[in-house]
């Protein structure tokens, strides 16, 4: 897995219960070298129309930014239909399946999917498909830009290059997000 990390794409679903006990699907693909969130979609019906337009989606961000997936990797849902696979392999990515039981076998997806639990969604009592959706993209800003993490020498997904350390005279400045739920602390120069 390391010698491919920088073209490896996993993918996986996962539930979230609104208040008024209706079911919602996220579809939410990672990019592994970067532990970056490419992607995360919401449906209360994850047909195989909307999952495949999906994986067309993400093929056209990737191609945008210049990414090409060599490997895709997935669990043996039904939720995925050929069709996302053919989106893929139509680009050149091979799509490697998990083997049937094996928890591990898409470890850090399930990684994330469990931050985003702990860490946002198990605080929030969601109302609707478009709240989801909100919640969503406020932790994935959060997640990709600010979120410090050990596997990037507590740098952030999307961050390039090291990390500014703090000066003397620096101002500590709080950003809070989804109410105060997630903040994030950063260093200011205070104007001569």
């Amino acid at each position: 897995m390391a010698a491919h990390a920088d073209t490896l794409v996993a993918t996986d679903f996962f539930s979230v219960d609104t208040v008024f006990l209706k079911r919602l699907y996220v579809l939410v693909f990672v990019h592994l070298s970067t532990r970056r969130v490419l992607a995360a979609a919401c449906t209360d019906e994850p047909t195989g129309d909307w999952v495949t337009q999906q994986a067309r989606n993400l093929s056209w961000q990737l191609e945008e930014e210049g990414i090409q997936p060599s490997i895709v990797l997935h669990d043996r849902d039904r939720k995925f239909p050929g069709s996302f696979d053919r989106v893929f392999e139509s680009g050149g990515a091979r799509v490697v399946l998990t083997p049937l039981m094996a928890p591990r076998g898409n470890a850090h997806i399930e990684r994330w999917i469990g931050s985003c639990r702990r860490e946002c969604l198990d605080w929030m009592l969601i109302a609707s498909e478009r709240h989801l959706r909100a919640v969503l993209r406020e932790y994935l800003l959060h997640y990709n830009d600010e979120r410090p993490h050990r596997s990037r020498e507590l740098r952030p997904p999307s961050a390039r290059g090291d990390p500014r350390s703090r000066r003397e005279g620096d101002t500590i400045n709080r950003r809070e997000r989804l109410g105060g739920l997630l903040s994030h602390y950063h260093a200011d120069s205070v104007a001569a």
